[in-house]
């Protein structure tokens, strides 16, 4: 319950200043850009679009796109994971539910799944935010790589530089 106030217009703004040390704000207007050069690609039909790079909290939230059918990967998260499917659907193996556009999915800390984009499906766009890591696993838990914040944004300096932005594109981002 808000503390009762003296202040007679609710429009007013704040009107102290931010904390010196608070971190800029990040507003991406056209979070689905129409240009491609903003999307890293992984392989040549995964790629991800960067929303917000936090390297002192170790996660990641990013728009996922998949441009084709079929198993995109294997991995395994020691942390919680929260995605929301903006376009097309996928579902995991090991489970018997269907991610379709407006679904939420909460991934807990220690599921290992792999990723399926149906066949009816021409594009995937997921919202993910994915803390901690994402460890590539064989079937039976091998490691093969890993993914976290920090590989992330080396993805993106190379992508952003390769494709004429600038490397310091993606520290817009970072945080």
């Amino acid at each position: 319950m808000p503390i009762e106030s003296k202040d007679q217009n609710p429009m007013t703004p704040y009107q102290l200043p931010f904390p010196g040390e608070a971190l800029d704000e990040i507003v991406i207007a056209d979070a689905i850009p129409e240009d491609e050069r903003l999307w890293v690609p992984q392989t040549d039909t995964v790629s991800f679009r960067p929303l917000c790079l936090n390297r002192s909290q170790g996660y990641w939230m990013n728009l996922l796109r998949v441009r084709q059918s079929g198993i995109l990967s294997r991995h395994r998260h020691p942390q919680p994971v929260h995605g929301f499917v903006l376009k097309g659907s996928w579902h995991y193996l090991e489970h018997d539910w269907v991610a379709r556009e407006g679904s939420y999915v909460f991934e807990a800390p220690g599921e290992t799944h792999t990723l399926v984009v149906p066949d009816d499906v021409d594009e995937m766009i997921t919202y993910f935010q994915v803390n901690g890591v994402m460890i590539y696993v064989d079937p039976y838990g091998s490691v093969q790589g890993y993914e976290d914040v920090f590989t992330k944004i080396d993805m993106c300096r190379k992508h952003y530089a390769d494709v004429g932005l600038g490397e310091d594109y993606v520290d817009q981002f970072v945080r």
